[in-house]
């Protein structure tokens, strides 16, 4: 799941149960020796800490930024076993709050390290302490140092690898809505040969790279940062194995925010997530297609979702056709789209763009369509670490007839995402090795500290559903809803009203009601 208003366009929509691990594989993982190994190697990283210093040439940043390593092991049930090293950011505490005085440097007390991730699986935190920066940012890091890193496999924390890089960023590619049969017949040949190369590439310790291993290293982390106990901030992602952290480790927990959720339900995970997310970005396709529709006089490309839809349709035709450049065909057209159901911010820019080249002029499109060869090592690597983690937490169908079934049914309804949704996850049918149940997270009361979850309520990378879920786990958490909206991660963002709570909970240790809303931020408005 790359990254929840789905109940009303699922309707009857029937969809097959993911079937049982197969016999022989992992069980839950949080048994004893893990346990064990994990309070060992917190333990040591406390006695050892973080030497944070000038970080590397490739991790360049202001000179505000350090960096430094916390080790931990590849497998925490022999935690004497194989180390590795995860890299670290660090931006200390300004101590200043701009609000603070009539001459603006009010001083604030330091509350300890506030640690974050951005998600993927495969993404990468090492830049985040530089969003203190940010105006919306500013009074958060006035009183925590900002922590980023990169979670097993990521960057130069242990890096995976599945396939040669140069292999990646092959284009122009086409991407039919109602592939064919001997469409589906190669795509399946390279799921298999993607997952036999991640074996190949980065070995068979590949399968200590999941989830419930990234909430153990958070706990690592902790320890190495001198924390008695965790501040976190987790997006999209992030929010899953923030879940699982404060099921494994609640007493451990201080403040956490978890924006953007994803389901934590087991038999979600991931399987069922990945159908749920391909149906909810058909809800935001329309909504962008909407706003198109709206500001008609300034693209040109329909005065109605289904004049919008048609002209996209035409630009997909003529690029399958002949690519623009050389280079953006329809593959490349519906990723520059899917990123616009993240985030509005694109809206304008990729509408103009979609005008530009039905009108002639393809230079937008390509500019902003076309493949950064520039990036291809580390895009090589987020999508090793999101295959191999998405594949070792959780069963997946084996048969493809399932897939196919599952898929065929939902491309009718949803068919904006829904096949190339399954390409980059159809590896996990295929993957040689054991998988393990995912945990069953559920806190009691006053087992863990009061939690905050933010939720986009037409969020389509985490459906809106996750968040109801995750609040319904967590015992004593609240949850905060932006109303018809839909961009993902919205902590820290647009919307003053959302800023405002994660400012009380963090800085104050504040929550409104456990059911708050807030309404929606404002629409883009349309690029020249």
């Amino acid at each position: 799941m790359r990254a929840v208003l789905l109940y009303g366009t699922a309707g009857s929509l029937v969809l097959t149960a993911v079937v049982a691990a197969p016999a022989g594989s992992a069980q839950t993982s949080s048994g004893r020796a893990e346990r064990h190994g994990t309070a060992v190697a917190a333990e040591r990283a406390a006695k050892a800490g973080i030497r944070f210093g000038t970080c590397s040439e490739d991790q360049d940043g202001p000179g505000t930024l350090q960096c430094g390593t916390v080790t931990v092991p590849l497998d925490y049930a022999h935690p004497d076993g194989k180390k590795i090293k995860l890299t670290v950011s660090r931006v200390r505490a300004t101590g200043k709050d701009s609000k603070g005085g009539k001459d603006g440097k009010g001083s604030v007390p330091r509350q300890g390290s506030l640690v974050y991730n951005p998600g993927g699986p495969g993404a990468s935190g090492m830049y985040f302490p530089l969003i203190g920066m940010v105006p919306e940012w500013k009074r958060i890091a006035s009183a925590y140092d900002l922590v980023g890193y990169a979670p097993r496999g990521v960057g130069r924390s242990a890096p995976l690898s599945c396939q040669d890089p140069k292999t990646l960023r092959k284009s122009p590619t086409q991407s039919p809505t109602h592939p064919s049969e001997s469409y589906k017949k190669e795509r399946i040949a390279r799921a298999k040969a993607y997952a036999r190369g991640c074996v190949q590439r980065s070995g068979r310790s590949i399968r200590h790279f999941s989830s419930v291993n990234n909430a153990r290293d958070l706990d690592v982390l902790r320890a190495a940062l001198g924390e008695r106990k965790l501040t976190f901030m987790g997006a999209s992602y992030g929010t899953y194995f923030g879940t699982l952290y404060a099921e494994l480790f609640p007493s451990h927990v201080r403040r956490m925010v978890l924006d953007s959720a994803v389901n934590p339900d087991p038999a979600k995970v991931w399987y069922r997530n990945n159908l749920d997310q391909s149906l909810a970005f058909e809800g935001r396709w329309a909504d962008f297609r909407a706003w198109i529709a709206k500001h008609h006089k300034a693209y040109g490309l329909g005065r109605t979702p289904q004049e919008v839809q048609r002209s996209y349709e035409r630009a997909r035709a003529r690029l399958a056709a002949k690519p623009a450049g050389g280079k953006v065909g329809p593959g490349q057209l519906r990723g520059a789209f899917l990123q616009a159901g993240y985030y509005d911010d694109y809206w304008p820019q990729r509408a103009a763009a979609l005008s530009a080249y039905l009108k002639g002029d393809p230079k937008p499109l390509i500019r902003q369509a076309g493949p950064h060869r520039d990036g291809v090592k580390e895009q090589e690597n987020s999508k090793a670490v999101y295959t191999a983690v998405e594949c070792n937490d959780a069963p997946w169908p084996r048969s493809w007839h399932t897939w196919d079934r599952d898929n065929t049914r939902l491309a009718h309804a949803a068919p904006f995402e829904t096949w190339d949704n399954v390409w980059t996850n159809l590896p996990c049918a295929y993957w040689p090795l054991p998988r393990t149940r995912p945990l069953d997270v559920r806190t009691s009361p006053g087992e863990l500290p009061p939690t905050l979850i933010l939720a986009a309520e037409r969020d389509a990378a985490t459906p809106y559903a996750g968040a109801l879920e995750t609040h319904r786990r967590l015992s004593g958490s609240t949850l905060v809803t932006e109303r018809a909206s839909g961009s993902h991660g919205i902590g820290g963002g647009a919307n003053a009203c959302v800023n405002a709570h994660l400012d009380a909970y963090l800085l104050r240790g504040r929550l409104p009601a456990p059911e708050a809303t807030c309404a929606p931020h404002k629409e883009p408005t349309p690029a020249p």
